[in-house]
């Protein structure tokens, strides 16, 4: 597939996932005012982490697309990572008050009594089902184009599936048996998955801030490739971050030093074509030393 198509589809698969994420924030928005439910409410909480999560995917795309500027030699990638830790820390608030006011309608003596459940059933049925569409595009283009932008964000929305399903249960519950308190209990346990969830993602965008080095599987790879390749005897000083998407690797290789320059460069220039090919998140910095 030429790189052009690549970039289309991927784009599309983050619009598409921006778009489902806003429409079910919009549902879940008049639910919970129809019906009064908390696990309505931590799934709302759940769907606007996927649109901010979206928007961020999308941005990653858009922006995987620019090449670096004079002022940003290496990019702009970083600007997800702070985007992430924001968002980590809205997830955090968002999800302590709503395990908060589970947890006082949980001991409350009288508990308010939920809503029009069957109206909130419908909404979430139709997340699910939105849900459930939007994952099957997405798996469509990763399967097309293997970027890992898109299949991250995919499965983020097929992890969503639990919490859409609680509300339905918990409603249905409410409506069909009166146990209004099993909508505390699955609210608090949404809460705890969202608590987790902004966990994860502020220790990775903090991780990549801080300059800590890539995945290292990723690292192990690179370096299986190097020590393989053709006029390479060996290499040395590897360093790895990662910055949103994107991963940075410098390394030192070791070339017969009696080559000439066009040689030796030709043996670096086709291994860092075969590495980038390999890996398209990487961006590789390779240095030339005589081999010993």
């Amino acid at each position: 597939m030429q790189h052009q198509e690549r970039n289309r589809l991927g784009a599309w698969a983050g619009i598409a996932s921006t778009a489902v994420a806003l429409v079910l924030v919009a549902l879940k928005l008049w639910a919970l005012a129809a019906t009064g439910s908390l696990s309505v409410a931590s799934s709302l909480t759940d769907s606007a982490l996927d649109l901010l999560m979206s928007l961020g995917a999308l941005a990653a795309i858009l922006y995987a697309q620019r090449p670096p500027d004079e002022d940003h030699a290496f990019g702009h990638s970083s600007a997800e990572d702070l985007a992430a830790l924001g968002q980590s820390a809205f997830i955090l608030v968002a999800a302590g008050l709503i395990g908060v006011a589970a947890v006082r309608r949980l001991l409350s003596e009288a508990p308010p009594a939920l809503t029009q459940e069957t109206t909130g059933m419908i909404v979430m049925a139709v997340s699910v089902a939105l849900a459930l569409a939007l994952v099957l595009f997405q798996r469509f283009v990763v399967s097309r184009t293997g970027n890992r932008v898109v299949a991250a964000d995919s499965l983020h929305y097929m992890s969503d599936l639990v919490p859409n399903i609680g509300a339905i249960v918990a409603l249905f519950a409410a409506a069909r048996f009166g146990l209004n308190h099993l909508d505390s209990v699955i609210a608090i346990a949404t809460a705890a998955m969202l608590v987790a969830s902004a966990l994860h993602i502020g220790k990775g965008a903090w991780d990549a801030l801080m300059d800590r080095a890539a995945d290292p599987a990723l690292v192990a790879e690179v370096e299986r490739i190097v020590d393989g390749w053709p006029g390479v005897h060996g290499h040395h000083d590897l360093r790895s971050r990662s910055a949103g998407s994107k991963v940075f690797i410098n390394l030192h290789i070791e070339v017969d030093g009696r080559l000439p320059l066009f040689e030796a460069h030709e043996i670096g220039a086709s291994l860092k074509r075969e590495i980038c090919t390999r890996f398209p998140e990487v961006d590789l910095i390779i240095h030339k030393d005589p081999a010993p």
